[in-house]
């Protein structure tokens, strides 16, 4: 399926249920346009930009350099709303993660990992997933849409509620990063995504920068390029895997990209070099892609592109087929990256008590789809 079909195939539905208009998620020039059909002058949206998105402000009514007149007509056909919260779990580390309850009743998921240098918001695409990664709990529900550039902004603005981080602060955050790992691919929802990402990267408003924002993709090559050349975010590849039949196992849309070209793809992303390196995620599990003889295949086929590689131990989930490779094994794996040249710092698994963790997300919306469809039919 193209990009162009797969983001019209599962738009998401219009937020209009009440008549007024979700002002989150529009972008500035969408903004303007609103502001402009009331017959305002064009610097009130350049107001309304920073109360919603430096201030956080989402009653119109304390945004009191807006005349009351214009403050009371904004409420009458707008609102500033982020997604509902279903579940709020935190976990013994710290982790917290969201269940989101969207207006059409589907849910996704949003991680908040605070450590001592920085804290890094995990951001859902899609309400489910269309790759079906055999090792990720999340690939085993099936995609239900994509979500809204408002729905992905959203996410962030309700983790900065959370943590008490409005107005936008410039030091001192909790948090300071955000990656595109969570449910879903980016790069098949990528309008929405990149409109949301601009959003959060505009200096008059949440002013996070595109150095700290990654997004993470299983390697659906012909966007890349357009990703690294329109928001010049960091890139991480999930890559799991060093030859095509193993990878074809893992990681289905192989069979589409295989590695060859995801790796050429990567040697031209616009903005790479040795002090911007791309991200090679690699999930470590026992007896399938964890043997020296893997370790040093992946260091060849890295070995001229500005890489490191983040070593993923495998969360477990109800059902999994897999096991995470020992300690030891992971620690050899990644010597022999090191004495390759490679970074190759292993992950500390966050969250797992709550799963939270690196592929543990997934939501009910298929479940409760089909117990729906099931009593309606019934």
């Amino acid at each position: 399926m193209s990009q162009s079909a797969h983001a019209q195939h599962f738009a998401p539905p219009d937020a209009r249920s009440d008549g007024r208009l979700n002002l989150i998620g529009l972008s500035r020039a969408e903004l303007e346009a609103e502001v402009a059909g009331m017959g305002e002058p064009a610097f009130r949206a350049k107001q309304l930009w920073q109360w919603l998105y430096h201030h956080g402000a989402e009653d119109f009514e304390a945004m009191t350099s807006l005349s009351k007149a214009f403050r009371e007509r904004l409420g009458e056909y707008y609102v500033a709303t982020r997604p509902g919260v279903a579940v709020h779990s935190k976990s013994v580390d710290g982790t917290q993660k969201w269940l989101l309850a969207f207006t059409d009743g589907n849910e996704a998921e949003a991680v908040h990992i605070p450590e001592s240098d920085r804290g890094t918001l995990c951001v859902s695409s899609q309400v489910g997933c269309t790759l079906t990664c055999r090792f990720c709990h999340t690939g085993t529900q099936r995609l239900v849409r994509n979500l809204s550039p408002g729905e992905i902004v959203g996410q962030v603005m309700l983790a900065r509620d959370a943590l008490e981080e409005w107005p936008s602060p410039k030091a001192d955050r909790q948090l300071t990063n955000i990656v595109m790992m969570g449910m879903g691919e980016p790069l098949y929802n990528f309008d929405n995504v990149a409109q949301a990402l601009r959003i959060v990267m505009d200096p008059h408003g949440m002013a996070i920068g595109r150095r700290r924002i990654t997004l993470s993709t299983s390697g659906v090559v012909p966007m890349m390029e357009r990703c690294g050349a329109e928001l010049g975010v960091n890139l991480a590849v999930s890559l799991h895997a060093v030859t095509d039949e193993l990878r074809d196992e893992l990681v289905p849309l192989n069979r589409k990209y295989p590695i060859a070209g995801l790796l050429r793809a990567c040697r031209e992303y616009p903005g790479v070099h040795n002090a911007r390196r791309i991200t090679f995620e690699y999930v470590m599990l026992k007896g399938v892609n964890d043997s020296d003889t893997d370790a040093r295949a992946l260091a060849r086929l890295l070995k001229d592109i500005p890489a490191k590689v983040n070593l993923i131990p495998f969360n477990p989930w109800p059902g999994s087929a897999y096991e995470c490779s020992s300690p030891e094994r992971i620690e050899r794996f990644a010597d022999l990256l090191a004495a390759a040249n490679l970074s190759a710092p292993v992950r500390a698994p966050r969250g797992r008590d709550i799963m939270a963790a690196c592929g543990q997300l997934k939501s009910e919306s298929e479940r409760k789809r089909k117990t729906e469809r099931d009593a309606a039919a019934g």
